[in-house]
Protein backbone atom coordinates (compact mmCIF):
# COMPACT_ATOMS: atom_id res chain seq x y z
CA UNK A 1 0.00 0.00 0.00
CA UNK A 2 3.15 2.22 0.65
CA UNK A 3 4.34 2.05 -2.51
CA UNK A 4 1.58 2.31 -4.22
CA UNK A 5 0.66 6.22 -2.60
CA UNK A 6 4.48 6.89 -2.97
CA UNK A 7 4.33 6.25 -6.55
CA UNK A 8 1.20 8.17 -7.06
CA UNK A 9 2.94 10.72 -4.85
CA UNK A 10 6.24 10.94 -7.21
CA UNK A 11 4.02 11.07 -10.64
CA UNK A 12 2.08 13.74 -9.06
CA UNK A 13 5.04 16.02 -8.37
CA UNK A 14 6.90 15.20 -11.80
CA UNK A 15 3.55 16.50 -13.56
CA UNK A 16 2.97 19.55 -11.41
CA UNK A 17 6.63 20.11 -12.08
CA UNK A 18 5.77 20.10 -16.03
CA UNK A 19 3.05 21.52 -15.72
CA UNK A 20 3.81 24.34 -13.78
CA UNK A 21 6.98 24.75 -16.32
CA UNK A 22 4.59 25.16 -19.62
CA UNK A 23 2.77 27.53 -18.00
CA UNK A 24 3.20 31.16 -19.36
CA UNK A 25 3.24 34.24 -16.83
CA UNK A 26 1.44 36.97 -16.40
CA UNK A 27 4.43 39.15 -18.47
CA UNK A 28 4.42 36.86 -21.35
CA UNK A 29 1.10 38.06 -22.96
CA UNK A 30 2.59 41.92 -23.75
CA UNK A 31 5.39 39.73 -26.02
CA UNK A 32 2.45 38.19 -28.21
CA UNK A 33 0.98 41.37 -28.23
CA UNK A 34 3.68 43.41 -30.03
CA UNK A 35 4.10 40.16 -32.73
CA UNK A 36 6.12 37.31 -31.12
CA UNK A 37 4.15 35.11 -32.87
CA UNK A 38 3.82 33.20 -29.49
CA UNK A 39 0.24 33.96 -28.91
CA UNK A 40 -0.90 31.31 -31.26
CA UNK A 41 0.29 27.85 -29.58
CA UNK A 42 -1.03 24.46 -28.93
CA UNK A 43 -4.08 25.31 -27.11
CA UNK A 44 -5.06 28.58 -29.04
CA UNK A 45 -4.17 32.65 -27.59
CA UNK A 46 -6.66 31.75 -24.00
CA UNK A 47 -7.44 27.91 -24.81
CA UNK A 48 -4.39 27.22 -22.28
CA UNK A 49 -4.66 28.75 -19.19
CA UNK A 50 -8.15 26.73 -18.23
CA UNK A 51 -6.89 23.40 -20.04
CA UNK A 52 -3.55 23.76 -17.55
CA UNK A 53 -4.73 25.53 -14.59
CA UNK A 54 -6.98 23.06 -14.25
CA UNK A 55 -4.90 20.12 -14.57
CA UNK A 56 -2.26 21.59 -12.07
CA UNK A 57 -5.05 21.85 -9.39
CA UNK A 58 -6.37 18.72 -10.15
CA UNK A 59 -2.24 17.41 -9.72
CA UNK A 60 -1.84 19.72 -6.84
CA UNK A 61 -4.92 17.94 -4.92
CA UNK A 62 -3.32 14.51 -5.79
CA UNK A 63 0.33 15.38 -4.47
CA UNK A 64 -1.44 17.01 -0.99
CA UNK A 65 -3.63 13.99 -0.52
CA UNK A 66 -1.10 11.64 -1.30
CA UNK A 67 1.29 13.53 1.35
CA UNK A 68 -1.21 13.11 4.05
CA UNK A 69 -1.52 9.60 3.07
CA UNK A 70 1.72 8.77 3.21
CA UNK A 71 2.03 10.09 6.28
CA UNK A 72 -0.77 8.73 7.94
CA UNK A 73 0.65 5.14 7.18
CA UNK A 74 4.10 5.82 8.37
CA UNK A 75 2.49 7.26 11.52
CA UNK A 76 0.21 4.12 12.09
CA UNK A 77 3.84 1.49 11.82
CA UNK A 78 5.75 3.95 14.59
CA UNK A 79 3.22 3.46 17.60
CA UNK A 80 6.48 3.02 19.37
CA UNK A 81 8.89 5.53 19.44
CA UNK A 82 12.50 4.80 18.94
CA UNK A 83 15.83 6.15 19.85
CA UNK A 84 18.59 5.40 17.09
CA UNK A 85 21.10 5.70 20.06
CA UNK A 86 19.28 3.17 21.92
CA UNK A 87 19.07 0.31 19.40
CA UNK A 88 22.61 0.50 19.02
CA UNK A 89 24.51 -2.36 20.49
CA UNK A 90 27.94 -1.66 22.10
CA UNK A 91 30.75 -3.98 22.72
CA UNK A 92 32.68 -4.34 26.10
CA UNK A 93 35.81 -5.01 25.93
CA UNK A 94 37.26 -8.29 26.05
CA UNK A 95 39.20 -9.16 29.05
CA UNK A 96 42.91 -9.52 28.90
CA UNK A 97 44.50 -11.68 31.45
CA UNK A 98 48.34 -10.87 31.66
CA UNK A 99 50.69 -13.80 31.76
CA UNK A 100 52.20 -14.34 35.39
CA UNK A 101 55.76 -15.04 35.21
CA UNK A 102 56.70 -18.33 36.85
CA UNK A 103 58.03 -18.42 40.63
CA UNK A 104 61.66 -19.20 39.95
CA UNK A 105 63.04 -17.84 36.73
CA UNK A 106 65.98 -19.22 35.25
CA UNK A 107 69.22 -17.40 35.34
CA UNK A 108 70.18 -16.06 32.03
CA UNK A 109 73.44 -18.44 30.84
CA UNK A 110 76.61 -16.53 30.94
CA UNK A 111 78.41 -15.23 27.74
CA UNK A 112 82.10 -17.12 26.88
CA UNK A 113 84.85 -14.83 27.78
CA UNK A 114 86.41 -13.58 24.69
CA UNK A 115 90.27 -13.82 24.40
CA UNK A 116 91.76 -10.27 24.15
Amino acid sequence: MKDLVLVIDVISAVGLIGLILLQQGKGADIGAAFGSGASQTLFGSRGSANFLTRTTAILATVFFLSNLGLAWLYAQHATTPASVTKSVITEQPAKVETPTLPAEVPAAPKAPEVPK
